[in-house]
């Protein structure tokens, strides 16, 4: 598949698969009441965490292999395989514990421990093919996903409880993970599936997993405890802007997950350093033009985005829209860094997060809401700084002749 394909195909199929994820809140809380729809809400953000956490340990180390020979096709296998045997134990446990307790939030989980390894395995899919540079086939098998929920959804009726609602969105990715499973199967023919490289110590994933807790979950805290300390104001404030940038995260979550089988396609680091470079740059540019379209627009159209929440929010553009354009430049610096040594990630993803809570807090004392938001931003660049720091001295070293350590050499072994 030719590269101006691959990411044109990369692109359309992020774009679906957050269009299907919006959508489908759109549609449930069309279909339900208030407390049945924040029971479904509240099951669709465990769901978040287990898919987050199912593509920081298969998908992301996946995407890092080069080449596509016997080897990485194996892999291909072998990642699908897991997610499935792994997401089938945990979602059976999850069901066994929340069948013997009371309430429809428990009855709820219990149809996601059911459903998980559906939703999860078809997600590995997507990196499968990203890996086998087939991103065409993640395309169609995400677009297939998006005609069936949608049209399993609608044909529920109003009033219908979140534990209905989450059997019907489950099974409705069997026909996209049914399709994706096809053709990986004979994409992959006659290569073995070995699970214990994915199972050892070694293994990337295990700390791509503590880099998403850290850096999801820090953050998050962090508002939450100031919003239970000190102004509850300040978690909708913070949340509201956030939220007004949600089409970025989709770029960034792009970049980062399905990036690195695009630029793998380059001949040297060099090229590779460079093309993420360029991409930084493109992506930082896109969020302040972004963050200048909302700042434009009108009260009306505010108001009826975030309701009473507009006013507050939207006096925060300005740093948020800092933040993200810090945060597009060191998204791009983390992708480098894994592209050229994936185990120097951690360290700064640990020191950057604990320093913005530092800077969230310091700034929420120096300047309220607005201080707050700015301390995010100043976490951000300096987190930019330090990844693109890096960069440069992994670049340096491998111009010397030592080489820095290949992802490559992660995803093979016995």
């Amino acid at each position: 598949m030719r590269a101006r394909a691959a990411v044109v195909c990369s692109v359309a199929d992020q774009g679906v698969a957050a269009l299907t994820n919006i959508l489908v809140l759109v549609v449930a809380a069309r279909l339900s009441t208030v407390a049945d729809f924040a029971r479904f809400s509240a099951v669709y953000l465990v769901f978040s965490v287990l898919l987050g956490v199912s593509g920081a340990y298969t998908g992301q180390p996946l995407v890092l292999r080069r080449g596509a020979g016997d080897e990485t096709r194996g892999a291909c296998r072998s990642a699908v395989l897991l997610t499935l045997l792994v997401s089938a134990v945990t979602g059976g446990l999850l069901a066994a514990v929340c069948v013997l307790l009371p309430g429809e939030t428990a009855h709820a989980l219990t149809m996601l421990g059911l459903v998980i390894p559906v939703v999860l395995a078809q997600d590995t899919a997507r990196y499968a093919f990203a890996t086998l540079h087939a991103q065409h086939l993640a395309l169609a098998a995400d677009t297939l996903r998006l005609v069936c929920v949608l049209g399993a959804l609608a044909l529920q009726p109003h009033g219908a409880p979140a534990a209905r609602l989450v059997l019907v969105w489950g099974l409705s990715a069997l026909p996209a993970l049914v399709l994706s499973a096809a053709v990986l199967h004979r994409r992959t023919a006659g290569t073995p599936a070995r699970l214990r490289p994915l199972l050892r110590k070694g293994h990337l994933g295990r700390r791509f997993v503590v880099e998403f807790g850290v850096g999801n979950a820090t953050s998050q805290l962090s508002v939450l405890g100031l919003g239970a300390v000190g102004n509850p104001l300040v978690v909708g404030a913070l949340r509201g802007a956030t939220t007004l940038f949600g089409p970025l995260n989709v770029l960034f979550t792009s970049a980062t997950g399905f990036g690195p089988p695009l630029l793998g396609r380059l001949a040297t680091d060099r090229l590779r350093v460079r093309a993420t470079a360029a991409l930084a740059g493109l992506l930082a540019i896109t969020a302040a033009g972004w963050a200048t379209v909302l700042a434009l627009l009108p009260d009306s159209v505010g108001r009826h985005l975030l309701g009473d929440t507009w006013p507050t929010a939207a006096a925060l553009l300005p740093a948020t829209g800092s933040q993200y354009a810090a945060m597009a430049v060191g998204t791009c610096g983390l992708l480098a860094l894994r592209l050229l040594d994936p185990r120097t990630t951690l360290p700064i993803q640990v020191v950057f997060s604990l320093a913005a809570v530092a800077f969230l807090t310091g700034g929420y004392l120096l300047g309220g809401v607005t201080g707050a938001a700015w301390g995010l931003c100043l976490g951000s660049v300096c987190k930019a700084v330090a990844t693109w720091t890096r960069v440069a001295r992994l670049t340096r070293r491998a111009e010397q002749g030592r080489a820095p350590f290949s992802a490559t050499a992660v995803g093979s072994g016995p």
